[in-house]
């Protein structure tokens, strides 16, 4: 029976990672970090399973993929349960929206000119641009706390919304001054 205890414990953290990103997952529409706060809450505020650094860590690190917030969950549940709990993290996260998904584009057809579903739609953008700007706020606090940091930021956001560079660019540019020791 001892024998088993790890078994048992290594199970349900396992059951704990899927039914925690399954709950993630039901609200996995409007782009992935529409999702960042509310992992955040889970993750951090919530289980107490990551740090508010290794949270923001997950974060800059999945932004170097594409798929960002499935790396996410991803490197949550490698971080908790090693390369079991990165599978069931990352199958569970996305399980919802492709099932969704199917239902949604099977749908389409029939509700596409359906005044309520346009209503539908149109409610949704501005709660998820509030979702979008919430994540801003929560990850700006985190890493803005230098006035090198807070003039990097700016810049970068200057160069986004004015020369449109691809993010990856800035990314790596974070990167090597970082590592150069530019951004205390």
């Amino acid at each position: 029976m001892a024998a088993l205890a790890p078994a048992l414990a290594a199970g349900s953290s396992l059951g704990a990672l899927a039914v925690t990103f399954l709950k993630v997952g039901l609200v996995f529409f409007g782009g992935g970090f529409v999702l960042v706060p509310v992992l955040h809450h889970h993750l951090v505020t919530h289980l107490h399973w990551l740090t508010s650094r290794e949270f923001i860590d997950g974060v800059a690190i999945s932004n170097l993929t594409p798929g960002p917030i499935a790396v996410l969950a991803t490197f949550a549940g490698y971080h908790l349960a090693g390369i079991p709990g990165a599978l069931v993290a990352t199958v569970a996260l996305m399980t919802p929206a492709v099932v969704l998904m199917l239902f949604v584009t099977s749908q389409y057809e029939r509700f596409r000119h359906d005044r309520r579903a346009q209503r539908l739609l149109a409610g949704l953008n501005p709660a998820i641009a509030g979702l979008i700007l919430s994540t801003a706020f929560l990850l700006g606090g985190g890493v803005l706390t230098s006035w090198q940091r807070c003039l990097f930021g700016g810049v970068c956001l200057l160069i986004l919304h004015r020369f449109h560079w691809p993010p990856i660019i800035l990314l790596a540019i974070g990167a090597l001054a970082g590592l150069a020791g530019f951004l205390p």
